[in-house]
């Protein structure tokens, strides 16, 4: 574990840091700065892209040690969309999952990966409450955006 990171668990300020956070510690596998994201609410939850609903701390703990178990994730947040309110904030994102290439070519390719995050303003700051995440396609770079209605 990484002890040190636990401090900066209090620093999270807004959703933003939160957030922020949870996606570096993605990028570098640290199992301790991730979880310092979550709320201790017990109904916590996370789903993993055509993975089952994990609730509780102990279970994401567990999901997120198999997932790490392979590494970090080159994942980046894009295309945020944010609706907050003074407790809670709702955050929808994009991820780009950069994955390396099968075979001899050694490129790399992306993966889309459509997330919701939840945070709730606790006593220690922002915290998640919910991660879901369902795999994407390219075709989700484009959003589909309804005109607001003109009332004659």
């Amino acid at each position: 574990m990484h002890r040190a990171n636990a401090p900066a668990a209090a620093l999270l300020s807004s959703p933003e840091d939160t957030e922020a956070q949870f996606y570096e510690a993605l990028q570098q596998a640290d199992l301790s700065r991730l979880m310092a994201v979550w709320s201790d609410e017990e109904e916590v939850s996370c789903v993993h892209p055509g993975g089952p609903r994990v609730v509780g701390l102990g279970a994401i703990r567990a999901a997120f040690e198999v997932v790490f178990a392979q590494g970090a994730i080159s994942v980046h947040p894009e295309r945020v969309r944010r609706v907050q309110t003074s407790e809670t904030a709702i955050h929808q994102v994009l991820e780009r999952v950069v994955v390396e290439g099968n075979g001899g070519s050694g490129g790399q390719q992306c993966a889309w990966v459509i997330a919701t995050n939840v945070y709730l303003k606790t006593a220690m700051g922002w915290r998640m409450v919910v991660h879901h995440a369902s795999p994407g396609t390219a075709h989700d770079i484009q959003e589909v955006i309804e005109e607001p209605a003109t009332l004659h």
